[in-house]
């Protein structure tokens, strides 16, 4: 079970790997006036989106059962 501050880093970086992964699915692959130049980072875009998803899906299971943790025994 992870702390609270870990859970804001992994949600943190999936939305570090959000950002980064628009940015590369949106580059452009060519330049005007020259060959076919430009690599395809539609690829590395869509493994950076699974990544942060499954960083975010563990930091929010992690925070649900901690929640729990808290909620059961405070009762």
């Amino acid at each position: 079970m992870m702390n609270f501050k870990h859970e804001i880093v992994l949600l943190l970086a999936a939305i570090g790997f959000f950002v980064v992964s628009a940015f590369l699915y949106s580059y452009p692959t060519y330049q005007e006036g020259f060959a076919n130049l430009g690599f395809d980072y539609q690829g590395y875009a869509f493994s950076l989106v699974g990544f942060g998803t499954l960083l975010m899906v563990a930091a929010s299971i992690s925070f649900m059962r901690r929640n729990k943790t808290l909620t059961v025994g405070s009762r």
